[in-house]
């Protein structure tokens, strides 16, 4: 797998990526790395409890090594072993840099972290990262008496003045544009002095489960978290974790479960989780009204497609990372589809939005922007003299693997992009293609 996927990156930075054609129906179980989301959150909350924590399952890709720099950086210490980390907390009383990469878990959640530090703590990261919006997270430290200096940009580059301790109280702020405003503040809250009452004014959230996913791992924790309507009430008290356990990263199953939509074959993910901490059912949801039929055993999820893929209209707010992937499954459809809910896609790691539009344009398809999502009207593709633009992209890679199944001689620049969440993803797709062994 390794060298495949050190072939596969010196490809990508010679003359792009050529992601493969499908040449008949998958049939294919494909294990799944562990989720990024569950990974970053674990070492938060162990960085945060009373003693040593074992995460079993971690991720192993540039986001999760991203948030184990910034936690050893503050002082802890980990041992990482191939299927589990062991953390246990510590603190640093010298300045400290952390470099968030275009990281959104590590750019919103290791501030409040910071907070705690007895120690200044400098924040940097990739060009990208300074148009990331964090300046909410940093609204509300700043209402819980900590001190913070940023010029005035809202943005990285940063430094939070960590003073051992935050005094907690309330906290106002405008999650519209990312659900990781709400669990940055409540991930830390519970070492705060007084807790913290988060209280969210604004549009509905986006990605809304990820708020569960942090409830649910915190309380597990021993967290006491009471919520309202838009409002969190987080007790302060001690963690204590044990031992987390990381899910498969259902985010990344997507490009595979759509893979059976295209060719009109089957994919197994073992070890689907349920119940799960990430939003199964929207997932299997959406496919399924895109033509796909699924089913959970003791194998895991098998998910078939008959090669016929539907159109639909579909507001995809609280699965939103798997836009690319289901852009690309619309834009292969037999009828118009329509994504809404999803304008905030426009501050991740890329302005997805306007990159699904101009490269699946530039293959001949229609992608149009609406206000808050996309309407995609499908037409002939075929691959263009440039390659697709990942955009610096993971999702985007994804993305453009799908579409690689129908368009022969399809080039993806820069797809070494996706180890941001999944190293062996490339490795991995060929291997599906080819079959068993």
């Amino acid at each position: 797998m390794q060298g495949a996927a050190q072939a596969g990156n010196k490809e990508q930075a010679d003359n792009g990526w050529e992601a493969p054609q499908g040449s008949g129906p998958v049939h294919a179980t494909i294990p799944l790395p562990g989720s990024k989301s569950i990974t970053n959150r674990a070492l938060i909350i162990a960085a945060l409890a009373d003693g040593p924590t074992t995460i079993t399952g971690p991720l192993q890709a540039r986001d999760t090594d991203l948030m184990a720099d910034a936690i050893t950086a503050l002082g802890a210490s980990l041992r990482r072993d191939r299927a589990a980390w062991t953390l246990t907390p510590g603190w640093t009383g010298e300045t400290a840099s952390v470099h968030v990469g275009n990281a959104g878990t590590v750019l919103r959640f290791v501030p409040p972290l910071a907070a705690l530090a007895k120690a200044d703590v400098r924040f940097s990261g990739d060009p990208r990262a300074s148009e990331r919006p964090v300046g909410q997270v940093l609204s509300g430290l700043r209402q819980l008496g900590v001190e913070i200096d940023d010029g005035g940009r809202d943005a990285v580059p940063f430094t939070v003045r960590g003073r051992g301790g935050v005094r907690g109280g309330t906290v106002t702020m405008d999650a519209s544009d990312s659900s990781q405003f709400i669990s940055a503040i409540m991930l830390a809250a519970s070492r705060f002095d007084s807790g913290a009452l988060i209280q969210h004014t604004g549009d509905r959230i986006p990605s809304a489960p990820h708020i569960a996913m942090t409830i649910a791992m915190l309380t597990a924790a021993g967290a006491r978290i009471e919520s309202g309507i838009d409002s969190w009430r987080v007790w302060p008290t001690t963690l204590t974790a044990g031992t987390i356990s990381v899910e498969p990263d259902l985010s990344n199953a997507a490009p595979f479960l759509a893979a059976a939509l295209v060719t009109g074959g089957d994919v197994t993910i073992p070890c689907w989780p349920e119940p799960s901490l990430q939003a199964a059912m929207p997932i299997l949801e959406v496919l399924t009204e895109m033509g796909a039929t699924t089913s959970v055993s003791s194998a895991g999820l098998r998910i078939h497609g008959t090669g016929r893929i539907r159109g639909i209209r579909a507001d995809l707010r609280d699965i939103s990372e798997l836009t690319p992937v289901l852009c690309a499954l619309a834009a292969l459809a037999d009828s118009p589809s329509q994504f809404t809910g999803i304008g905030h896609l426009r501050l991740h790691e890329s302005d997805r939005l306007a990159a699904l539009a101009t490269e699946i344009g530039a293959l001949g398809g229609q992608v149009t922007e609406l206000a808050d999502g996309l309407h995609v009207q499908p037409r002939p593709l075929r691959a263009g003299d440039e390659p697709f633009d990942s955009h610096d992209d993971h999702r985007l890679v994804m993305g453009a693997a799908v579409l690689g199944l129908a368009v022969p001689g399809m080039r993806v620049h820069n797809a070494g992009t996706v180890a941001k969440t999944f190293p062996a993803f490339t490795g991995l797709w060929q291997q599906m293609l080819e079959g068993p062994s």
